[in-house]
This record gives C-alpha cells, sequence and structure tokens, in this order.
C-alpha cells in the first residue's frame, strides 16, 4: 500500500498545488491514484480530486475517531496504486500550540505514513536546509523522507537548495518552477473549486516534469495497514434529496456513503434551477457552500423555495449545515448590503460580514433532532463569514468557547435541523442511521425502489 504525506511549514507553501500537480503525474504513469486532505476542508479535495481523477477523501483526527479515521483512510486506499494525502497548515500545527494532536504530524504517525516537505524555496537557498532539518527534528515518531521544492526561479536555484539539503541528508525529490498559470484563485472561505478555477492540464504535466516519481514511489513503499472491509450499500429504504449545485456543494465523500450505507438513495437536485424537489423523498439535506454568491438567483427560485416550505411544513426531515442554513432562513443580506428572500422555513435572518468564525466544537444537543438524541455530545467544525443578525430563537447546540462563555447556536424544533456546524456523519454510523430511518415512507406509502 503506497502512500506519502505532503506537509510543510505553512498555510500557503503551495501544498494544494503540489500535491495536485503529483497526482496529475501519477495518474498519467498509469497509476490508481486516491488523493486525500488532511483536515475538514470542503475545496482543495476538488483540485486533488481532478488530478487524480478520483475522488478526495477527507481524514480529520479530530472529527473522525482514530479507529475510524483509520478504517476509512485503508478502504479507500485498497482501490488505489497510491494514496497521495495532503496534508494542513504547518506540519505540527493542530487544535493547540502547546502539542501537534489533531495536526498532519499527528495523521502521519496514525498511519505510518511518510512526509514529504513541500518548501516554498522563493528567496532561499541554504535556509531550506535549515526550514527542512527543524521540521524533521523537531517532532518524535515522523518520518520525512525528503523534500519537493516549490516557487524555485531556476533549476540552477533548485541545485542550490539541494546542495544546502544534502548537508542535512534530506533528499530532493523533486522541484516545481513558479509559474502563475498554476496559482489557484481563491474567495473568501479558501480556493475555488476545482469547476470554477480554470487550470491547464498541459501545462500541468510540463510543470510536473521536474517531480522524480520514482523517487516518491519508492519513498511511499511502506508496510501495508490491516485491511478494512468494504460496505456495500444497503438496500434503500429512504429516499433522501440533496442539494448538490454551485451554491451547495460542501459534502463529504465519506459522510454520503455512510448514508447509503445505512439504508439511503441519495437523489440530487439544484435549488438554483430546478423548479421543485424531487417527487418521492422522505428527507431533505442541503449542504454548505456559496449561497451568498448565487443569493439573487436562489430567490429567484421562487417555486422551489416554496417547494422547500411545503416540504418542511408536511413534517418531514430538513437538515441544513452552514449555506443550507443560510438558504432555510428568511432573508440573506450579501457583501453589498442588498437583501434577498430565502425559504423562510426558520425565523432567522443571516448577512455576510468581514469576520471570519472558525474552529472546531464540542457541541451538546439541546433537543431531540433528525441526527442526534437530546443531550448527545457531537463533533463539528464552523467554517463561516456570514452570521445571524439576532440571536437564536430555538438553538440547536450548546458548547464553550475559548474564553469560557457558553455558545448557543442554530435552529432545532420538530422535523427541521439548521446549524452553522459542520458534521461528518461517518465519525459514528449512528448518526446516519437516525435520519435514514427518520426518513423511511410512513406505513402504508410505497418504499423507494433500489
Amino acid at each position: 500500500m503506497k502512500r506519502i504525506v505532503l506537509a510543510a511549514p505553512h498555510s500557503g507553501s503551495g501544498k494544494t498545488t503540489v500535491a495536485s500537480l503529483l497526482c496529475l503525474a501519477l495518474r498519467h504513469r498509469g497509476l490508481r491514484v486516491q488523493p486525500f486532505k488532511l483536515g475538514p476542508d470542503y475545496l482543495d479535495p476538488t483540485h486533488l480530486s481532478r488530478a487524480a481523477g478520483r475522488a478526495a477523501r477527507n481524514l480529520d483526527s479530530f472529527l473522525l475517531p482514530p479507529s475510524r479515521l483509520s478504517e476509512l483512510f485503508a478502504r479507500a486506499a485498497a482501490q488505489a496504486d497510491v494514496s497521495v494525502l495532503e496534508g494542513v497548515m504547518g506540519l505540527y500545527d493542530g487544535r493547540s500550540p502547546l502539542s501537534d494532536e489533531h495536526s498532519t504530524a499527528d495523521l502521519a504517525r496514525l498511519l505510518s505514513t511518510p512526509v514529504i516537505l513541500v518548501i516554498d524555496a522563493g528567496g532561499m537557498a541554504r535556509t531550506v536546509a535549515a526550514i527542512a532539518a527543524g521540521l524533521r527534528d523537531f517532532g518524535t515518531g515522523v518520518h520525512v523522507a525528503g523534500v519537493i521544492l516549490n516557487r524555485v526561479g531556476s533549476e540552477r536555484h533548485a541545485e542550490l537548495c539541494e546542495a544546502a539539503l544534502a548537508q542535512v541528508n534530506l533528499p530532493v525529490l523533486g522541484f516545481v518552477t513558479r509559474d502563475e498559470a498554476l496559482h489557484l484563485p481563491s474567495r473568501h472561505l479558501g480556493l475555488l473549486s476545482a469547476e470554477q478555477a480554470s487550470w491547464d492540464e498541459a501545462a500541468a504535466l510540463n510543470a510536473a516534469r521536474h517531480l522524480r516519481l520514482d523517487d516518491i514511489l519508492s519513498a511511499a513503499q511502506v508496510p501495508p495497514l490491516p485491511a478494512a472491509q468494504v460496505q456495500a450499500p444497503a438496500q434503500p429504504v429512504a429516499r433522501i434529496g440533496y442539494a448538490i449545485d454551485e451554491a451547495f456543494h460542501f459534502y463529504y465523500p465519506d459522510a454520503l456513503d455512510e448514508l447509503r450505507v445505512a439504508g439511503a438513495e441519495l437523489v440530487p437536485f439544484s435549488p438554483l434551477r430546478d423548479p421543485e424537489l424531487p417527487a418521492g423523498i422522505g428527507g431533505l439535506l442541503l449542504g454548505g457552500g456559496y449561497p451568498e454568491a448565487h443569493a439573487a438567483q436562489l430567490s429567484a427560485n421562487v417555486s422551489m423555495r416554496q417547494s422547500v416550505r411545503d416540504f418542511a411544513a408536511s413534517g418531514r426531515p430538513v437538515v441544513g449545515e452552514c449555506g443550507g442554513l443560510m438558504y432555510l432562513a428568511e432573508s440573506l443580506q450579501d457583501l453589498e448590503g442588498q437583501t434577498h428572500e430565502q425559504c423562510g422555513v426558520i425565523p432567522y435572518r443571516t448577512r455576510m460580514q468581514g469576520r471570519l468564525t472558525l474552529g472546531y466544537r464540542d457541541a451538546t444537543a439541546l433537543h431531540a433532532t433528525p441526527l442526534a438524541p437530546g443531550g448527545s455530545t457531537l463533533r463539528g467544525h464552523e467554517f463561516h463569514y456570514s452570521a445571524l443578525m439576532h440571536e437564536p430563537t430555538r438553538p440547536a447546540y450548546r458548547w464553550t468557547a475559548h474564553d469560557g462563555s457558553e455558545v448557543l447556536e442554530g435552529y432545532a424544533h420538530g422535523n427541521v435541523l439548521a446549524s452553522y456546524l459542520h458534521l461528518h456523519y461517518a465519525a459514528d454510523p449512528a448518526t446516519a442511521r437516525r435520519l435514514v430511518m427518520a426518513c423511511r415512507p410512513e406505513p402504508g406509502v410505497p418504499e423507494p425502489s433500489s
């Protein structure tokens, strides 16, 4: 089971670009490449997926218990020749500055996977060796197999860096020259998704020509992890509509798979373009995304908004995460101050703001919801620039902030759950089973066909 982690000293070093180039180059060599993204990010995986020709999976050691994370990794990796894992932030950056728990280094240890450092060499030569050696020697149990130099000025520049790295016994496993054509544009939540950002494949393959694939594959040759059982989707017992288009596309593939294993038939629809919800669904899932970038079009689709209201009024489960909460609310105020009417399922109003809210959360469910019993604890994360324009009137969750204050968040009432909290349904299969069971047809209503 060949596998490698790409890590860096800090965010912005070019991990996503280099990981995507590596996936593309390995795929063009004829290998089946399984990409992974460490952490909760939804956007970087789209670039890895496009490059590898295979859906990237998220590995987050906070959201997923260690045994579950290892199982999900092994299950996906077993279907490929080599796995490429892109790290998050700096190699040792986790939840706390006092430990590397939930960091890239932590996950590399858990999965017994060697690390290749991606170092932005711009304006450096000998200092590259100091940075690389420091990262290698700082932690315990992390095997640094070598360095990929990013944004080098020329082949001569790469040679100078390689000579310096030889002094600390770290091999160079390739380099990528500075090229604006490889720049991945971003918007306020991070990189644009691969569907929104242009990237010429021929130019990318040319940029990857200096990656030393044989050396990288040799470093990736490590003992296999215990095999994981592949769970096939169950016979469908419930149809769940899930929003998927430019406005809503933040879903973890493993979470969707877990719903299918629990017996869900997932039916895609577009709140932007479809006139109404799919027929025959027993539940509604509205993931995160960029509803603020499409607020006017979402508002203009009056028939869809009415369809969502009617569905919620029917008593069947409705779950909205982040962007889904914004769509279910009464209105959304964009960055220009324009207010756009939304579905009005929940009595909340949201607005965009300049301040980012992000972080992991240990949340307690205040009421029974389609996802969890009241009083249960769930782990999730927030990452959003929007906020409520008022205090929540029917909060779904409670957690303790870093300053010790109590936070009440979201909306939970009857069959409707809306929150800024992103959950990973594969963390606890009971979450997926609870949602699927809640979405089953009532007695006397025909079951969905397979």
